[in-house]
C-alpha cells in the first residue's frame, strides 16, 4: 500500500508507451496531458495511503510524514514541468512522445529516492532518475548544444554515480550493511577514532549528492547544462530533481549518520560556503538567462545547506519551506522564460529583455516580482525562504554562516535587480511575441500569487514542515 503512487505512475508510463509506439508523435500533446492526469492521481493517492511511519520491502522503503510532503513537492514539479512543456515542443518542433514518459520514469526515481531506507534502494533509484535525465538534456537531437548539455551531464553523472558506489561499498565494509537502521546502530556502537572507515565512506557519499544537488564544487555542470538542454528540460533540472536530493541528504544525514553529526556538519557548512559564493558571484557576468538561473540555483542550493547544517528539527523544516518557496519561484521564472520569443525565436539573453515594460508588461512585471523575491525582498516569499534558514543556523550558533549568507544575498540581489532595470529602465529593441499560452498563464499566476500572498497564510505551510521535520528527528531521538 505505501507504493500506490509509485506503482500507479509506473503502470501509467509503460501504458502510454504502448500508446505512444503504436500512434507515434502526432500524439505527444495528448501523452503529455494524460501524463498531467496521471500525476494528478498519484497526489490523491498519496494523500489516500497513511504518512504513518512504516518500513517495507523488507526494510528498503520507508513512508513518513516527510516522505508524504517531499513526495508532494516532487509531483507538483513535474506538473508543473510538464504543463510548460506541452506547447514549447510543439514550437521547437521536438514533439516526440517519449518525451512525457521519461519524465515520469524520472519522477518515479525521485519519489522511490525519497522513500529509500537502504543504499542500494537509494543507488537504483537515483539511477533510474539519472538515466531519464541524462536523455532529456539531449532531446534535442538537431542541436550541438543540446548534444554537449546529454554529453557533460551523462559523463559527470557517472561520475558521481561511481563515488557515490564506492562510498556505498566502504560503508557497507565497515557497519556490515547498506540498511539504514542497521548501519546507524553500528556507527553508535563503534568506540571514538575507529569510524574513520564509516567516516570515509559518508564523504564520498555527501560528494556523490552535491552533484546532484550542484552544490559548489560539485557544480561545473550546471551552467553548461542549463545552458544547452531544451528549456522546457532545463525548467525541469531547475525545479524537481534537488527537492528529490535534498530529501536524501536529510534521511541519511539524521538517520544512519546521526551518530557522526560533529563530521558531516563540517562538510555541510564548507559545501554552503562554496556554493553561495560561486553561485554569488559568477553569476555578475552572466548575459545568458538561463546560465544566470544555474548560477542562481547554485547560490539558492548554499542557502538551503545552512538548515542542514543548522543540524536540529527547526534546521530541517526551515530547509523544507526554503525548497517548497524556491520551486514556486523557480517554475515562474521559467514560465517567463519561455515566453521571451520574437518572430517565433526563443530569447536567452538578459539584453534580450530591453524595454519589456513597453512591449508586454503584464511579463515584465510578473518577471519582476519574481525576481524581487528571489533576492529576498520583503514581504514576498523568497524573504522568507531566507529568514527560516538564517534563523536556525542562528538558533545553532552558526553566526558566521548566517552572516556570510546574508552578505551573498546581498550581492546576488544585484544580478536579480540588473534583469529588472534591464525590463523597465533600458529603450526596448522590438516587440515580442504575444501569443501566450494558457498553461504558461495559469503557471505565472499561481507563482506570484504565491509569492504576493505567503505572508497573509504561512502557518499552513510553516505546520506542516515542521511536522514532516519532527517524523525524521523522531527517528533521531529513538
Amino acid at each position: 500500500i505505501p507504493l500506490l503512487p509509485e506503482i500507479f505512475i509506473i503502470l501509467t508510463a509503460l501504458g502510454l508507451l504502448i500508446v505512444g509506439v503504436n500512434g507515434g508523435n502526432r500524439n505527444t500533446d495528448i501523452i503529455c496531458w494524460a501524463s498531467v492526469v496521471a500525476l494528478l492521481l498519484g497526489i490523491f493517492l498519496l494523500f489516500g495511503i497513511s504518512w504513518e511511519r512504516q518500513i517495507v520491502l523488507n526494510g528498503m522503503f520507508i513512508m513518513d510524514q516527510f516522505a508524504g510532503f517531499m513526495k508532494l513537492l516532487v509531483i507538483l514539479g513535474l506538473i508543473v514541468s510538464l504543463t510548460l512543456s506541452v506547447r514549447y515542443m510543439t514550437q521547437e518542433q521536438m514533439g516526440r512522445f517519449e518525451f512525457p514518459i521519461l519524465v515520469l520514469l524520472a519522477g518515479v526515481g525521485m519519489l522511490l529516492m525519497v522513500s529509500a531506507h537502504n543504499l542500494l534502494g537509494l543507488y537504483m533509484a537515483l539511477e533510474l532518475q539519472s538515466l531519464s535525465l541524462y536523455i532529456l538534456a539531449a532531446f534535442r537531437r538537431n542541436s550541438r548544444k543540446s548534444a554537449e548539455a546529454g554529453t557533460k551531464y551523462f559523463i559527470l553523472g557517472a561520475l558521481s554515480s561511481g563515488i557515490i558506489l564506492f562510498g556505498i561499498s566502504l560503508i557497507y565494509g565497515f557497519t556490515g550493511s547498506i540498511d539504514y537502521t542497521i548501519i546507524a546502530e553500528a556507527v553508535r556502537g563503534m568506540e571514538e577514532g575507529t569510524n574513520i572507515g564509516v567516516v570515509f565512506g559518508m564523504v564520498f557519499l555527501l560528494a556523490g549528492l552535491a552533484f546532484k544537488i550542484s552544490a559548489a564544487p560539485f557544480h561545473m555542470w550546471t551552467p553548461d547544462v542549463y545552458q544547452g538542454a531544451p528549456t522546457n528540460v532545463t525548467a525541469l533540472f531547475a525545479i524537481v530533481p534537488k527537492v528529490a536530493a535534498f530529501a536524501v541528504l536529510i534521511r541519511l544525514l539524521f538517520e544512519p549518520f546521526v551518530d557522526l553529526t560533529i563530521e558531516w556538519k563540517q562538510i555541510i557548512i564548507l559545501l554552503s560556503v562554496a556554493s553561495m559564493t560561486v553561485g554569488a558571484f559568477a553569476a555578475l557576468a552572466q548575459d545568458n538567462i538561463k546560465r544566470l538561473m544555474a548560477y542562481s540555483s547554485i547560490s539558492n542550493m548554499g542557502f538551503a545547506l545552512i538548515g542542514v547544517a543548522a543540524g536540529n528539527q527547526v534546521g530541517i523544516s526551515a530547509v523544507i519551506i526554503y525548497m517548497f518557496i524556491y520551486m514556486f519561484m523557480t517554475a515562474g521564472v521559467f514560465a517567463v522564460i519561455l515566453c521571451l520569443r520574437r518572430a517565433n525565436i526563443s530569447l536567452e539573453n538578459v539584453s534580450d529583455l530591453s524595454g519589456l515594460s513597453h512591449s508586454n508588461p503584464a511579463l515584465a512585471y510578473t518577471m519582476a516580482i519574481l525576481m524581487f523575491s528571489m533576492s529576498g525582498i520583503p514581504p514576498l516569499a523568497g524573504f522568507f525562504g531566507k529568514f527560516f534558514v538564517f534563523q536556525a543556523a542562528v538558533n545553532s550558533g552558526l553566526y558566521a554562516l548566517a552572516v556570510f549568507g546574508i552578505l551573498t544575498s546581498v550581492v546576488a540581489a544585484f544580478y536579480y535587480l540588473r534583469i529588472i532595470k534591464v525590463m523597465f529602465f533600458d529603450d526596448p529593441i522590438d516587440t515580442m511575441d504575444k501569443d501566450i499560452s494558457f498553461s504558461r498563464r495559469a503557471v505565472m499566476l499561481i507563482s506570484v500569487l504565491f509569492v504576493l500572498c505567503f505572508i497573509v497564510k504561512p502557518n499552513l505551510l510553516v505546520s506542516s514542515a515542521q511536522s514532516a521535520a519532527a517524523s525524521i528527528f523522531q527517528t533521531k531521538v529513538k
